[in-house]
């Protein structure tokens, strides 16, 4: 085992959201300091190399000696690969995952040490720096390791803690939330094809609507039923189209909808266990 750099980062994986991590990670320590594994060789060493960062042909390699660890790798994936860590790891090495439905106790017992754990739930804007990332610290977490995490991952976006218990329901609203919104924005797109509008245009509009309204909400800070009241003039045409979306029942297939994810999110959980 290689003596221990706590500043020195590894990521294992380095897929979409891999790769969104590894920019902020590039950030927060720089590019000398961060080393990266996945399993198709060939890709990660292309990735490797477009952000500078060391390349490790195995994922043992690429944690052996480093201060923390963070773990982008599907589901299914985590057991063996964590279970593979055991021995290499530094006992106080910070362990951060970002898959999905995976407890803080599911790693910590694959890795036979005390390494303070800290789950985080991300999504895909974090890809342009506008993500949210909800994050929850395991047994041996400490908040020294939290504030580590957010800085860690600061360039992703937003960062916020919540209690493990609600990283499911946290899945279910911004980790496969945005996939919700481009549903959305496509449905209004074809309401406008539907209404004479060339296909180009009337998905300017929606991409451009949903934008705004989104940064309208965050910056506002206001509830959204308030923001909604005033696009909504007495007996005018949104009140027309809310009312529709009532008797169609929208908003309680969104609840639906995340719930749905929330449970599948428990699934994954009890899979592995």
């Amino acid at each position: 085992m290689a003596q221990q750099n706590e500043t020195d980062v590894a990521l294992i994986g380095a897929g979409v959201m891999g790769e969104a991590i590894l920019s902020s990670l590039v950030g927060a320590v720089g590019a000398d300091r961060v080393r990266i594994s996945d399993g198709r060789a060939e890709y990660g060493a292309a990735v490797a190399q477009r952000h500078g960062v060391r390349w490790c042909a195995t994922n043992a390699e690429a944690v052996d000696g480093v201060g923390a660890v963070v773990i982008a790798v599907k589901p299914k994936d985590v057991g063996g690969l964590v279970g593979g860590l055991a021995g290499v790891l530094a006992d106080e090495a910070l362990v951060v995952s970002v898959a999905a439905g995976i407890p803080t106790a599911f790693l910590e017992s694959r890795l036979g040490a005390a390494n303070p754990v800290v789950r985080v739930m991300p999504n895909t804007p974090a890809t342009i720096g506008q993500g949210v990332s909800a994050l929850s610290a395991g047994s041996h977490a400490t908040a020294e390791h939290l504030e580590r995490t957010e800085a860690l991952l600061a360039g992703t976006g937003t960062v916020l803690r919540v209690d493990e218990a609600y990283q499911d329901v946290v899945t279910g609203i911004s980790g496969s939330g945005p996939a919700y919104v481009f549903y959305l924005i496509d449905a209004l797109a074809e309401a406008g094809v539907v209404g004479g509008l060339s296909r180009e245009v009337a998905l300017d509009l929606a991409r451009a609507t949903v934008a705004g309204s989104g940064a309208m909400a965050l910056a506002s800070g206001e509830h959204p039923a308030i923001l909604r009241e005033r696009v909504s003039s007495p007996a005018g045409t949104t009140v027309a189209g809310v009312r529709e979306l009532d008797e169609r029942g929208v908003r309680a297939a969104v609840i639906a909808a995340v719930d749905a994810a929330r449970a599948r999110s428990v699934e994954l959980g009890r899979d592995l266990t």
